[in-house]
């Protein structure tokens, strides 16, 4: 069967489609945009309905790209924007209400009651999670309570609730299918990541009816077909993870102790601890990187909510630049002796402080301040707020104490910010060839499972580096840098 494998990569501001061939190359990829919405001030929403179309349309336009059909597609794989939290109704299969993205902060005081009732410990204990508005439980509890009838429709199983994989799972499937992966599971803060099951003590403190649940499997597993109405020809649907996981996988990241970070809307670092289930002291997530063939393997993961989406402010908002792609050249021609330093906490922030109440704010402004300061101060955000995940990380886990950093996402095209990003690290960071790593480790997930694509072991061999970059910066200078980007975050958080 010819080696052709579909990737369907729904991220928070775009969806992508990527056929990829037997060689790990793309031959075909749609791409588009879809509308963000801010209610309300920390409120972030998605219209289903958008990511539905946005999906059919660059599927189609993929497989037109490649010049195949989906009867040459041996298998799809899955992977998504995780935590963001979608309920439709089962007879219908419409959404009752917008989807509520991951970056959404309006369950932040229900937060804050969970924590002072003493349910941190058993929520760390069971999930690897922090009580946060990050994670789906809440958002789902708030659906629950703030949509008319869904409460007693979710108890009647009227109502199902996925992550966006399941609801596009359904979808495809013609609501055959309700079901997800393991690694989107464990992000949801109903899953204990120990027993590979939904636990009834979180959904008890989180007042969620289990029949809202869907079925969790293993990410190489056969989550049915496609409808053929919908692409002229069922295609086996085999893998399915959330992005970071996913992004894990096509990096080869599957040694304890090797680490990847992708820089897309926002910002991920997930560290491979293999079957040891890291407990962080360091307010660090303790997750399940992936689960294949019924062998769970975990990671210590640092989520920031803001990273490439910080470029898109300056762009969008600001009007600094009309292309991200600018921002690099700007950076390396800003005034050194200006220290400016943005905290980009518009959604608050991530790990390791997790302040759902912090907004963004930008120290060291001058009347010389202008676009090529701003444009530094976003990148170089990105680095410092990368640079307190990672000494997190070896704080919880002193073998990860010489990690190489390998990275991906849209970001690491800009030679600038990964040069700065390995001076402020002191480590060598690894740009591989394919960049579209969070795509391919979905492809891989399905093709290994359809048997057209190499196990772990020839996947790992074929990854190719396409630059390594080595710190070239002074000990002093970094200090000083560092020391300038947490004392801004102390102001930030008051």
């Amino acid at each position: 069967m010819p080696g052709y494998v579909l990737a369907i990569d729904q991220g928070t501001t775009s969806t992508r489609a990527i056929v990829f061939d037997d060689g790990f190359r793309v031959v075909g990829l749609g791409q588009q945009e879809f509308r963000q919405q801010f209610p309300q001030s920390g409120w972030v929403e998605h219209d289903p309905e958008d990511i539905w179309r946005t999906v059919m349309e660059t599927v189609r336009t993929a497989l037109a790209n490649a010049g195949l059909s989906a009867g040459d597609i041996a298998a799809l794989g899955i992977t998504n924007q995780r935590e963001t939290t979608v309920v439709w109704d089962r007879e219908t299969g419409k959404a009752i209400h917008n989807a509520i993205v991951w970056q959404d902060r309006r369950s932040a005081e229900f937060c804050r009651r969970l924590e002072a009732d003493g349910a941190g410990a058993m929520v760390a204990e069971k999930t690897g999670l922090l009580i946060d508005p990050y994670f789906s439980g809440t958002k789902l509890a708030w659906l629950l309570a703030s949509v008319e009838g869904a409460r007693a429709k979710a108890e009647t199983g009227r109502l199902a609730f996925g992550t966006i994989d399941t609801f596009l799972l359904w979808r495809l499937t013609g609501g055959r299918v309700h079901a997800t992966d393991a690694s989107n599971a464990a992000r949801t803060m109903m899953f204990d990541i120990a027993t590979n099951e939904w636990d009834a003590d979180l959904l008890r403190l989180l007042d969620i009816p289990a029949a809202l649940l869907p079925e969790v499997r293993d990410c190489d597993a056969a989550f049915g077909t496609t409808e053929p109405s919908l692409f002229g020809a069922a295609i086996p649907i085999l893998g399915m993870a959330g992005d970071q996981h996913a992004a894990t996988l096509g990096q080869a990241c599957f040694e304890p102790g090797m680490l990847k970070s992708t820089y897309g809307t926002g910002c991920f670092a997930v560290l491979n601890t293999g079957s040891d289930r890291v407990a962080s002291k360091n307010r660090l997530l303790t997750t399940i990187a992936y689960r294949l063939a019924g062998k769970t393997t975990y990671a210590l993961e640092g989520s920031i909510f803001v990273a490439g989406a910080a470029v898109q402010w300056l762009r969008d908002s600001l009007g600094l630049v009309s292309r991200a792609e600018e921002t690099g050249p700007l950076a390396d021609a800003a005034d050194e002796a200006q220290a400016v330093y943005m905290v980009p906490a518009f959604t608050g922030l991530g790990a390791p402080w997790w302040d759902a109440d912090a907004r963004g704010a930008i120290y060291g402004l001058t009347r010389r301040t202008g676009p090529k300061e701003f444009a530094r101060a976003a990148l170089e955000a990105v680095c410092f707020q990368t640079a307190d995940l990672l000494g997190a990380m070896k704080r919880d886990w002193p073998a990860a104490t010489d990690t190489v950093l390998r990275v991906d996402g849209g970001m690491v095209a800009s030679d600038w910010t990964m040069q700065r990003l390995a001076d402020l690290l002191d480590a060598p960071v690894d740009r591989p060839v394919v960049l579209e790593t969070t795509a391919l480790g979905a492809a891989w997930i399905a093709g290994q499972k359809a048997g057209v694509w190499p196990d772990m072991a020839g996947f790992a061999a074929a990854w190719r580096l396409q630059r390594r970059f080595t710190p070239d910066m002074d000990e002093a200078t970094r200090e000083q840098k560092l020391a300038g980007w947490a004392d801004a975050v102390r102001r930030t958080r008051g």
